[in-house]
C-alpha cells in the first residue's frame, strides 16, 4: 500500500493510500506544513445483515465490507471558496463515494460524507455507516510490546443535561478505558471501544456531538452535524488509535436502511478540524462553523433580545404584565422583545393544549396586536415563542390532523408528556406548520421566533420507514428542509433555536438558525460555567446566555448577571420595571457595552484563562481573542480573592487591561507578566461578583489557532 493521493490545504492535509489488497486509507495527515504518518484504518467502514466485523465487535471500524472495499476513481474540484474531493470504492454489491469538503475561510476544517449504493442483485441492509473514519496516532516502527500510542493523548468530551448543559472533561486516553492488553499476543485488534451517543431528537440531551483527541503537538477536534440520533468513538488497535464519526446506528438507535439495487443512502455531515492544541483545533472549528453558516443579517447585526420568560413572567404573560415590561426593555435598549410561553393559552394550563398558536383572548382583553404595537411603537421587533414540531393532546389539531402526520408506533401516535409529536415528512403536518408562521408574520408582522423543543419522543416511528430509525431521520430531515424553506420565504426572519435550554444544540440546527438558548438554569449562580463553556459547541455569537438580573438583587449581583450574557449574544431578562434607577441604568450600560462588542463577539476565537470551566470552579473565565485585542469575562463565586488568567499565546507581548464592564463598581487590579503571558487579577470585595475586561495587545507574537 502507497501513497496515492494527498489532499487538503496549508492548514489540513490528509494522505491517502490504498492498494490492490487494500481500501482507501488516511495513511498521513499534514498541519501547518508538518507531515505526520498515522495509523491507518479504512476511510469508509459499511455494517450490513450480511457483512459484520472482523473480528467481532460492537464498534464502528473493522467492518468486514470496509476491510474488502478497493479503490475505483477519485475526483477533484474547485468550486470557488470551496474545494472538495470524491472518492469511490467499491465491492461485493456497494459502492461507496466519499464527498470530503474544505471552505477557504476555514482551511483547517474538513466535512466529510458518504454516499452508500447498492450495486448488486440483492437488498443491501444497512446498519452502521459511519461519516469519517481515520487514524490519529503516530505511526511508529517500535514493536506493539513496547508502543504506548495513547500516551501523551488526551481526549476532550461534553455532557448536557437541562440546567446542567456544556460541562467539558479533559481527561487521558491511556487509563481505565484504555489500559495495556497486550493485544499483539494475540494477533487480533481489540474489540472494545469508547464512545458517546445520542439517541431520540434531542441530540445534545445526555452527550455532546462535539470532541476531541489532544496531543503535545497535535489535536483534532469535531462535530457530528445532526439533529437526531449520532455516535462517536475512539478505539486503539494494536497499530495505534482511531477516531470514528457517525449519525444513528442500529445498535444505539434502532437505524436500519434497506437498499434496493441501484438506491442510495447517504450519511450525515461530519467535520474534523486540526490546530497545534485543543484551542487552536478548535479555533480551525469555530472558522468553519461560521464558514458554513446559513447567509443571514442576524449573523452580524445581532441585536440585543429581551424575552419576558426567565425568573421574569414565567409562562404568564397578560397585557398589564407586559406593558411596563416593554417600556423598560425599551429603555434599556432592547431591539427585539419577545412574548414567550403562555400568550396562546385560555384555559391556564397550556402545556397539554397548545398547537393552534391563536392569541388568548383572556390574557389580552384589547388583544394581542396591542401589545405588538407596543412593542413596535417603543422601536423594537415584536418576537413570539413557538413550539411548532408538537401538538397537546387537548389542542384541536390533534383531531384535525390525519394520524399520519404524528410520529407512529404500530399505528398508535407516540405520546410523551401530554404532546404528540408531528412528522414533518406528512404535507399535512408540513401544510399546518407553514400556515402557523405565515400567518403570525402576516398578521402581527413577527420578526422573531424562539423555536422552542421540550420533549424527547424515543426512538422515531414505524411508518413508511425501514426501522424506527430510519422513520426518524427521516423526519430530521425534514425538520431542516422546513427551516430551509421557511427562512427562503421570510429572509430577514430571526429565529432562536431553543429546546428546553439547550437539549438540541447541534450545527445541523445551528448552521441555519441565529442563536441559541444555551440553559434554562434559573439560578445566576451556576450560570458561568455553562457560559463560558459555550463556544465549545456553538459560536460565540449564537450563544445566547440569559442576563436576568432582579429588582431584589445587589449590585454586584446585578453585574455578575449582566457579565453572564456580554461575551455571546445579549438575551436579557428580569424585572426591569420594578428595579431601582441605579439598576435600570447599570441594565442599560450593559446593553450599550454589548453593542459595541458585536463585531468582537462575531469575530473572536474562544480561550480559556483558568481552563475549561468546572461546575463549582470558584472563578471562571471566557476569553475572545481577536486582531491587536481580546475581551475576557471573569466570573468570581468565592475562594481566594485573586485569580490568574493565562494567555502563554501572548508571552512577549505589551498588554494593557481595562474594565468594560461594568463601570460603576470598584476596579478589580490587574498585573500583566509579559514573561509568563499571565494576568493576575485582584477582586475588590463581594465573593461573588463578575467583571468583562478588554486587553489591548501591543505586540502580538501570534492569533490563537493560526497556521504556524
Amino acid at each position: 500500500m502507497v501513497d496515492q493521493l494527498s489532499w487538503g490545504s496549508a492548514g489540513f492535509e490528509l494522505g491517502f493510500a490504498w492498494g490492490a489488497d487494500a481500501p482507501v486509507r488516511v495513511a498521513r495527515l499534514s498541519r501547518a506544513g508538518a507531515d505526520l504518518a498515522v495509523h491507518a484504518v479504512p476511510l469508509v467502514e459499511i455494517l450490513t445483515a450480511d457483512h459484520g466485523h472482523l473480528p467481532s465487535s460492537d464498534r464502528l471500524a473493522h467492518t468486514e465490507l470496509g476491510s474488502k472495499l478497493r479503490y475505483l476513481e477519485h475526483e477533484v474540484h474547485d468550486l470557488g471558496g470551496r474545494r472538495t474531493l470524491t472518492l469511490r470504492q467499491g465491492a461485493d454489491g456497494v459502492e461507496a463515494t466519499v464527498t470530503l469538503e474544505i471552505l477557504d475561510s476555514a482551511p483547517a476544517a474538513i466535512r466529510s460524507a458518504i454516499e452508500v449504493r447498492a450495486t448488486g442483485p440483492r437488498p443491501l441492509v444497512l446498519r452502521a455507516v459511519p461519516s469519517l473514519t481515520m487514524g490519529f496516532t503516530r505511526s511508529s516502527a517500535a514493536g506493539p510490546e513496547t508502543a504506548d500510542h495513547f500516551a501523551g493523548w488526551d481526549r476532550v468530551w461534553g455532557t448536557g443535561d437541562w440546567l446542567g448543559e456544556g460541562r467539558w472533561t479533559r481527561e487521558p486516553l491511556r487509563g481505565p478505558d484504555f489500559p495495556r492488553l497486550a493485544s499483539h499476543l494475540t494477533s487480533q485488534n481489540p474489540r472494545g471501544s469508547w464512545s458517546r451517543t445520542s439517541d431520540g431528537t434531542w441530540s445534545t440531551g445526555r452527550h455532546l456531538p462535539v470532541g476531541a483527541v489532544v496531543s503535545t503537538d497535535l489535536a483534532l477536534a469535531w462535530q457530528i452535524e445532526h439533529n437526531g440520533p449520532w455516535r462517536w468513538e475512539l478505539g486503539e488497535d494494536i497499530a495505534g488509535g482511531y477516531l470514528s464519526l457517525s449519525g444513528p446506528t442500529d445498535a444505539d438507535a434502532a437505524w436500519t436502511r434497506v437498499l434496493c439495487p441501484g438506491d442510495t443512502f447517504t450519511t450525515v455531515p461530519a467535520t474534523v478540524a486540526a490546530g497545534a492544541d485543543f484551542e487552536g483545533a478548535l479555533a480551525a472549528l469555530t472558522d468553519f462553523r461560521r464558514a458554513a453558516r446559513r447567509p443571514h443579517p442576524d449573523n452580524a447585526a445581532m441585536p440585543v433580545v429581551f424575552n419576558d420568560y426567565m425568573n421574569t413572567l414565567d409562562g404568564d404573560p397578560t397585557t398589564e404584565k407586559l406593558l411596563p415590561l416593554i417600556a423598560a426593555a425599551a429603555e434599556s435598549g432592547a431591539e427585539v422583545f419577545c412574548i414567550d410561553a403562555g400568550w396562546y393559552d385560555d384555559s391556564g394550563d397550556w402545556w397539554p393544549t397548545v398547537g393552534e398558536w391563536r392569541p388568548s383572548t383572556t390574557r389580552f382583553p384589547g388583544g394581542l396586536g396591542e401589545v405588538i404595537d407596543a412593542i413596535r411603537t417603543a422601536g423594537m421587533v415584536p418576537g413570539l415563542w413557538l413550539e411548532p414540531e408538537v401538538i397537546g393532546v387537548h389542542s384541536p389539531v390533534a383531531d384535525a390532523l390525519p394520524d399520519e402526520a404524528f410520529l407512529l408506533r404500530h399505528g398508535q401516535r407516540v405520546v410523551e408528556h401530554h404532546r404528540y409529536h408531528l412528522d414533518l415528512r406528512h404535507p399535512a403536518a408540513v401544510s399546518h406548520l407553514d400556515g402557523v408562521v405565515d400567518r403570525l408574520v402576516a398578521e402581527f408582522g413577527v420578526g422573531f421566533f424562539k423555536f422552542d423543543y421540550n420533549v424527547n419522543p424515543g426512538p422515531g416511528t414505524d411508518r413508511d420507514a425501514d426501522s424506527v430509525g430510519d422513520g426518524l431521520l427521516g423526519h430530521n430531515r425534514a425538520h431542516l428542509a422546513w427551516i430551509d424553506r421557511l427562512l427562503d420565504r421570510h429572509p430577514d426572519l430571526v429565529v432562536e433555536n431553543c429546546s428546553s435550554g439547550a437539549m438540541r444544540m447541534d450545527f445541523a440546527m445551528l448552521s441555519r438558525l441565529a442563536m441559541q438558548s444555551t440553559s434554562d438554569q434559573q439560578d445566576f449562580t451556576k450560570f458561568p460555567p455553562i457560559a463560558a463553556a459555550a463556544p465549545v459547541a456553538l459560536l460565540p455569537e449564537q450563544a445566547a446566555n440569559w442576563a436576568y438580573p432582579q429588582p431584589g438583587m445587589t449590585a454586584e449581583e446585578v453585574a455578575f448577571c449582566l457579565v453572564t450574557g456580554l461575551l455571546g449574544r445579549f438575551y436579557v431578562s428580569g424585572h426591569l420595571n420594578r428595579m431601582s434607577e441605579g439598576q435600570r441604568a447599570m441594565v442599560a450600560e450593559a446593553v450599550r457595552v454589548a453593542k459595541t462588542l458585536r463585531a468582537a463577539v462575531a469575530s473572536g476565537r474562544p480561550h480559556w484563562p483558568t481552563g475549561l470551566p468546572g461546575w463549582d470552579d470558584p472563578w471562571t473565565s471566557l476569553a475572545l481573542e481577536g486582531d491587536g485585542e481580546a475581551h475576557v469575562s471573569v466570573w468570581r463565586r468565592g475562594g481566594p480573592s485573586t485569580v490568574e488568567l493565562c494567555f502563554p499565546h501572548l508571552a512577549g507581548s505589551a498588554v494593557t487591561a481595562a474594565t468594560v464592564f461594568p463601570s460603576g463598581l470598584p476596579e478589580w487590579k490587574t498585573e500583566w507578566d509579559a514573561a509568563a503571558g499571565t494576568l493576575t487579577v485582584q477582586a475588590d470585595g463581594a465573593d461573588l461578583a463578575a467583571r468583562t475586561l478588554r486587553l489591548a495587545i501591543d505586540s502580538p507574537i501570534r492569533k490563537l489557532g493560526a497556521i504556524q
